[in-house]
């Protein structure tokens, strides 16, 4: 396996509008020490530090008063690094969580309204509070989906309302750019260095524990994690749908489908959010680079009836929903996405390929150029006289909406980055990870599970539109089943103080389920959890008692296994989850007020290594008798 080093980073990069930061405080805390699970050195050796890309001088910010060290830093302010700063705060852990744009909340703040998950209930914790907060917000409102579909602006408020709540433990730094300077000895980074963006000065901040949630991996990157960027063949792991694939959407694969690997990234976006609601609408504006030939197929695309697989229930297909797939949310708005039945939509393949390892300078360049093109569609959509005057004005209805975004235009802020940097981490998460082993069984089951999960094996195209072919290069969606992910796809191998919740370790395909926002955010929760158990211990992440971890994250309403019939309120709920990960129930519903079996009583019996002889069938129900066994 091909792995690339992490690539070099320089401090240029483009402004945000001004925006102040955010501040909250901190406090000290202690904790006891956590039994070692491998036989590492759990230690992390502080003295001596070796110090990669440091400046000579460090200057600080003197208007902040901020301790000399924290126990948890956590880079990047996406669900995935809110969660992660709550849950540790929650440990009692001092949390540190830097942020490069003057906005927290990641993507779901910019534009993803509708929240990616196959199988309602199948990711707890934090996650859903914070959808339960979403469906208090709207007060039940239809168009919310139950909390599972909100406004960018909803969205944020309500992530920092949750990081707020615990303002004695977190601080939040917004306008801080982390360029991959480090300070490490051995295994371990002491500290970071990143730039404060509003006053363009250094600042260096010492940790116990470090968390990447960025979604490009630049922490674990910089600190010396191995990782990948490329498209694994078909022929390495054997996974559905891997390496270079062209397929219909909900259709067949068609030719020139090799499997062959290559050094290739999914297509980014943004998530625009639009609206048709003429009191809230503000028109596409032209931009100023603009070049029509980049869209001209588009003509002959609805000329001809073309698309790109089978329809399934999309919205507005008859104008702007041909290039954009809508899912309507509250108060008028939408969160339209790239169109997966078209050839042309708001992906811009190809040109997003160095984006992971790319300095900001870069990044922010091609942020723009993204930008330009989308705007460029929008409005060749609704204004070039090539297209069919109908079609012209059924799009024209659309526009974005005037109360989101209101420093940036109304345009979201953050480009969609679909996939950047997989660690290589202790657990590779592929593609089997999410199938059943068996027809109508469940994927391979993890005693070492942090969260369940549920979405379709799903990546974007990593190809332009390229002649003769029934869609882009590597679009696609399989279908899965909810599973299980082990703690270890966010352990970089050899970094003993790094936790990566969301540049996690997994194939192209295997990621390409993992990758949504509320995978992110439990795997955040974990590694919150993990990062305070670590601190407080002085352990490394090879070294610490993933059943602590479990049994912290089953306290704060995780799901480590799903099943249909039972969530966290059930007395017996945090009994099935641990006798459910080791194989006792392997259905997809517990049916725990069930009278217990004979054969429940001599296999569960059996599995925990108790002899229940003495328990007369029917005496207890099933979840009772997995309280028992499990010494409740």
């Amino acid at each position: 396996m091909r792995f690339k080093h992490r690539a070099q980073f320089n401090n240029k990069g483009s402004s945000d509008k001004a925006a102040k930061p955010i501040y909250f405080s901190v406090h000290d805390s202690e904790g006891s020490k956590t039994k070692d699970r491998q036989n590492h050195d759990p230690k992390c050796k502080r003295d001596d530090p070796v110090y990669h890309q440091l400046p000579a001088g460090i200057q600080m910010d003197d208007t902040l008063n901020l301790p000399d060290k924290y126990d948890v830093i956590v880079v990047g302010g996406t669900p995935g690094g809110i969660t992660a700063a709550i849950a540790a705060a929650r440990m009692g852990s001092t949390v540190l969580l830097l942020e490069r744009t003057a906005h927290v909340g990641g993507l779901p703040a910019n534009g993803l309204g509708s929240t990616d998950i196959a199988t309602r209930g199948a990711t707890g914790g934090l996650f859903l509070e914070f959808i339960q907060r979403i469906r208090a917000h709207y007060q039940g409102h239809p168009d919310c989906s139950d909390g599972y579909h909100f406004e960018p602006s909803v969205a944020e408020r309500v992530l920092k309302a949750m990081l707020a709540e615990h303002a004695e433990g977190v601080t939040v730094l917004t306008h801080r750019q982390f360029d991959g300077r480090v300070a490490r000895a051995g295994g371990c980074v002491n500290a970071v260095t990143v730039r404060n963006r509003q006053n363009q000065k250094p600042e260096t901040y010492s940790g116990r524990v470090f968390v990447d949630a960025t979604y490009e991996g630049d922490l674990a990157a910089a600190a010396g994690a191995r990782f990948q960027t490329r498209r694994e063949a078909r022929a390495e792991y054997h996974e559905p749908l891997a390496g270079k694939v062209y397929k219909a959407w909900a259709g067949d694969v068609g030719a020139g489908s090799t499997g062959a690997g290559d050094d290739t990234i999914q297509a980014y976006n943004y998530r625009l959010c639009l609206t048709d609601r003429p009191h809230n609408l503000v028109p596409i504006p032209r931009p100023a680079r603009y070049d029509r030939e980049e869209y001209r197929s588009l003509a002959d695309d609805l000329k001809l009836g073309r698309w790109a697989g089978a329809m399934g229930g999309e919205l507005f297909l008859e104008g702007i929903g041909r290039i954009v797939n809508i899912v309507t949310l509250p108060n008028g708005k939408t969160d339209s996405n790239n169109q997966h039945l078209a050839f042309l939509s708001t992906d811009l393949p190809e040109e997003n390929y160095p984006w992971p390892t790319a300095d900001w300078a870069w990044r922010d360049r091609f942020a723009e150029r993204l930008r330009a093109y989308t705007l460029g569609l929008l409005w060749f959509a609704q204004n070039d006289p090539d297209l069919p005057a109908d079609f012209r004005a059924a799009c024209r209805k659309w526009g974005f909406a005037k109360d989101e975004y209101q420093d940036n235009d109304n345009f979201p802020r953050q480009v969609y980055v679909r996939e950047g940097r997989r660690i290589e981490g202790e657990h590779l998460f592929t593609a089997h990870d999410a199938l059943p082993t068996a027809p109508g069984g469940r994927p391979p089951l993890y005693p070492t599970s942090v969260t369940a999960s549920h979405y379709a094996l799903d990546s974007h195209a990593v190809r332009k539109r390229e002649p003769d072919r029934v869609h882009l290069d590597g679009f696609l969606s399989h279908p899965t089943k909810p599973y299980t992910v082990p703690f270890g796809v966010m352990v970089p191998r050899g970094l003993d103080n790094v936790l990566a919740p969301v540049p996690i370790s997994g194939t192209h395909i295997g990621f390409s389920t993992l990758r949504m926002e509320p995978c992110w955010m439990a795997l955040g929760q974990a590694a919150g959890i993990a990062a305070a158990m670590m601190a407080r211990a002085g352990l490394s992440a090879h070294a610490i008692a993933i059943p602590e971890i479990q049994r912290q994250l089953l306290d704060q309403g995780a799901i480590l296994i799903y099943y249909g019939d039972t969530d966290s309120s059930h007395p017996a709920f945090k009994a099935l989850q641990y006798f459910g990960l080791r194989g006792a129930i392997p259905e997809w519903r517990a049916r725990l007020d069930d009278p217990a079996t004979a054969q429940d009583i001599a296999c569960w019996g059996e599995l925990a290594g108790k002899p229940l002889g003495a328990i007369q069938p029917g005496t207890l129900t099933r979840g009772q008798l997995l309280q028992r066994l499990h010494g409740e």
